[in-house]
């Protein structure tokens, strides 16, 4: 009983932790509609949520006034049709954060001013040189008003100004941005701001829409895709879209310059002619992903750390026009309902009703729970001899990394199979599968159940801990 007490206080004390620290979760506010909710009831949802930051595409006043004192840290746009005024007159641009930002800031936590959204990748000539002129004198006009250090300027961009950007490590700008990109990347790194990007593998796997990529966008066990270069195996879209993003700014002279995914998310529904919208894949692709920043794995190119990213969207955008999944993004519903559970709410951050248990990661729950699961039959009998959970001898490579992505996607802290880790050596995909299963096995209570993995893994009695790399073992 004080076992179970101590392991129900061990879970919870995570839970409230990953309520209470996640600075990196975002959601877009978008307006387009005509049945939101209030201001206040929206800023009441979400400190009912672990989510710290929001995006707005303007700068409504009541709704910065609505997130006045509750520490959520808030993003404001001006519009694309605002750059030809901003850069053009510094005047203008005063006037501009003298009604939008100085009125509310510092009770309203405004952390970031966005100047125009996809502007480079418009095709407006005009606008885009126009661009880091803007920027500046909105830069210079928070300098004037002794807010220059404390709230930053950037714009967001398409995934598509990149020319190249598979394998991640050839990342690379289109050279057609030239100059500008450069004045860019200049402005960027002297005043700390991030390159903010809209990277959506829903759109890759539009274009691309077979299983192997349906499940490689989706976080769920997949065959991966190399990198020759780097020697580095993808396992997700994400990563490979935000490292490709990296490997550009890094090949400009921009390794300071952080990357901020400013929205990302999957459509619930859409049009019969539509390939990928479903509730399905939505609650699979924001719970992994949420999960997947959630266990501070980072990405590849920049590991443990988690990329700040904005979940398209809050609601529904009712008013959009296209097709019926421009009107599906929306993880609550305008009487402030969930759409559908991926364990945002503080006091649940389980999904309400996942799918399958630790034990079979080759069927990943749609929606991950950041926490361990309680043993799946606590009361059954158990032998009273150490054992570790280790890989069966002939399971595939592939297989094993599904294994150590889902247990690691999933907020176990496996830092010591990364880079400089206790058990990095040898540094192969059976020695940090063993490591990763294992250790699933250990924090999930020790139940012979919660070793399966898709049938292949097996109890050993063999300790494998060797050198300084240590096998956390119990009795079961």
């Amino acid at each position: 009983m004080a076992i179970m007490l101590l392991r129900t206080l061990a879970f919870f004390t995570l839970a409230v932790n990953l309520a209470t620290c996640q600075s990196f979760i975002g959601v877009n506010y978008g307006q387009v509609a005509d049945n939101l909710p209030p201001p206040s009831a929206t800023a009441k949802l979400l400190q009912s949520t672990s989510i710290q930051k929001v995006r707005l595409y303007g700068s409504d006043p009541a709704i910065i006034k609505a997130l006045a004192n509750t520490g959520v840290g808030i993003v404001i746009g001006a519009a694309n049709g605002d750059i030809p005024g901003l850069a053009s007159d510094q005047n203008f641009a005063k006037s501009w954060v003298d009604a939008n930002v100085a009125p509310f800031y510092p009770a309203s936590n405004i952390i970031l001013i966005t100047v125009g959204n996809e502007v480079l990748t418009s095709g407006d000539q005009g606008l885009i040189s126009q661009l880091v002129p803007a920027i500046q004198n909105v830069q210079n006009a928070l300098d004037s008003a002794s807010l220059g250090g404390k709230i930053k300027v950037s714009t967001v961009h398409s995934m598509a100004v990149l020319k190249q950007s598979e394998p991640p490590s050839s990342g690379s700008f289109d050279p057609g941005f030239g100059d500008v990109m450069k004045w860019l990347l200049a402005f960027n790194s002297a005043t700390g701001s991030p390159f903010a990007i809209n990277p959506y593998p829903y759109f890759a796997y539009r274009s691309d829409p077979r299983p192997e990529t349906l499940a490689f966008c989706l976080f769920q066990p997949n065959g991966g895709r190399f990198d020759s270069k780097t020697n580095i195996k993808y396992m997700n879209m994400f990563d490979a879209q935000v490292d490709a993003i990296r490997s550009a700014l890094d090949s400009m002279g921009a390794k300071n310059v952080e990357i901020v995914v400013a929205e990302t998310g999957w459509p619930y529904k859409g049009d019969s002619n539509e390939v990928g919208p479903s509730v399905e894949n939505a609650k699979a692709y924001n719970g992994n992903l949420i999960a997947h920043l959630r266990s501070m794995a980072g990405t590849p190119l920049m590991p443990g750390k988690s990329v700040d990213t904005y979940l398209f969207a809050l609601y529904d955008e009712n008013l959009k026009p296209g097709p019926s999944s421009e009107r599906a993004f929306g993880l609550f519903k305008p009487d402030l309902t969930m759409t559908y559970d991926v364990g945002l709410s503080k006091t649940r951050q389980t999904p309400s009703t996942p799918s399958s248990t630790p034990s079979t990661p080759s069927t990943t729950p749609s929606t991950p729970s950041a926490v361990p699961q309680t043993p799946v039959n606590p009361s059954a009998p158990k032998p009273k001899k150490a054992a570790w959970c280790l890989p069966k001898a002939g399971v595939s490579d592939s297989q094993l990394q599904a294994n150590i992505d889902y247990v690691c996607g999933h907020g176990f802290d496996c830092s010591p199979i990364q880079q400089g880790g206790a058990c990095f050596e040898p540094n192969t995909v059976q020695s940090h599968a063993a490591y990763a299963m294992n250790l699933l096995y250990q924090t999930a209570g020790g139940d012979p159940l919660n070793c399966d993995f898709s049938q292949t893994a097996t109890l050993s009695s063999n300790n494998p801990s060797y050198d300084g790399c240590h096998y956390p073992g119990g009795s079961t």
